[in-house]
């Protein structure tokens, strides 16, 4: 049965997430190096893998909210809220690199965060070993995410490539976590329908 109060909370969470300015604990990755200038194309081009980045985290953290909601083990929430505490830095990175870039957030994230978080709900009442396979697949994914995005962005984009490379740091460490406290390995016609959604979400974002 969901706690009244854990739901409440969640529900806050989510307006924080959609719609209050991120807030981060660590230092921004890349923050000291100089903003080297781009050219027009370079700019409009991270700006948008930027969007997407951003996108991504509105998305993590309504399904880590969503599983930690329905949660059933108090470790494997733990996992779930320390995952999405970072998640929220990795809002605030994006979101502060977006707006030095000169674009713009994604315009269908409240989309995105409701159809995660109910996803990430729904996995919750599976179990934890599902739970937490779930996640630990998610962060294989972004990782893999990632990976391409930083063979995009152009070399003197020093700053971006900063949060990008600790974001996968982070992300990486969150499945491993993930894995230490039990997680099951996914089935692939799940493995699949997850990249399948996550690129009609990228695509999607990197336009509007």
């Amino acid at each position: 049965m969901i706690d009244l109060d854990r739901f409440i909370i969640g529900f806050d969470k989510g307006l924080r997430t959609l719609f209050a300015p991120a807030q981060t604990l660590r230092a921004v990755p890349g923050d000291t190096l100089s903003d080297v200038p781009l050219e027009e194309r370079q700019r409009l081009e991270v700006a948008a893998l930027m969007r997407v980045n951003h996108s991504g985290e509105i998305c993590a953290q309504a399904l880590y909210q969503g599983q930690a909601l329905t949660a059933r083990d108090a470790g494997a929430r733990k996992a779930l809220e320390q995952a999405a505490q970072e998640e929220t830095e990795h809002l605030a990175w994006t979101e502060r690199r977006i707006e030095a870039l000169g674009g713009r957030k994604s315009l269908l994230n409240p989309l995105w965060f409701a159809g995660s978080f109910a996803i990430g709900a729904a996995t919750g009442l599976l179990g934890d070993r599902w739970n937490l396979g779930f996640l630990a697949e998610t962060e294989r994914q972004v990782v893999e995410h990632l990976d391409g995005h930083l063979q995009r962005l152009p070399v003197e984009d020093q700053k971006s490539r900063a949060i990008l490379e600790q974001m996968k740091d982070d992300e990486g460490r969150h499945a491993t976590s993930a894995l230490q406290h039990g997680a099951a390995a996914l089935p692939a016609p799940a493995r699949f329908a997850m990249r399948l959604a996550s690129r009609v979400m990228t695509r999607t974002a990197y336009w509007i």
